[in-house]
């Protein structure tokens, strides 16, 4: 069968990746009352627009750290040496606009992370990481 000498398009390049944690323990009024859970991720979504995507899953099993979300780094931001960073006790609205100011900047292995967000950065296990859903780890 001969070969086309069409080209196949390039895949779009791989954008900053958001995923937010609301599952057992994350995103829940009983356990964080006062906290807009539904309003974060519609701040989120908005806030990073075409810079990124923001997904939902139910449980990122890191709960002592509640409220969870991971920033992923765009292609760009892999190839430079980027990795996912995972911030805990995201609740207030200035780390959300952290988060996506710095999703909109660039993201991990683009740009470094607003000075605030060092402070909500933790380390997760091999054993969780690897038990994620694909680009959360």
């Amino acid at each position: 069968m001969p070969r086309s000498s069409r080209k196949e398009p390039a895949a779009p390049p791989a954008p900053v990746t958001v995923t937010v944690c609301r599952g057992c323990c994350c995103g829940v009024a009983a356990k964080y009352p006062g906290v807009d859970h539904v309003g974060q991720v519609e701040r989120l979504r908005a806030g990073v627009g075409a810079a990124g995507k923001v997904r939902v899953v139910d449980c990122l099993d890191v709960c002592d750290h509640a409220n969870v979300v991971v920033v992923g780094p765009s292609a760009q931001g892999r190839r430079a040496g980027g990795r996912p960073v995972w911030l805990g006790w995201v609740f207030q609205d200035d780390m959300v606009d952290d988060i996506t100011a710095w999703v909109r900047a660039g993201g991990p292995g683009v740009v470094e992370a607003p000075g605030v967000l060092d402070l909500q950065a933790f380390e997760v296990s091999r054993r969780v990481r690897e038990g994620l859903p694909e680009q959360a780890g």
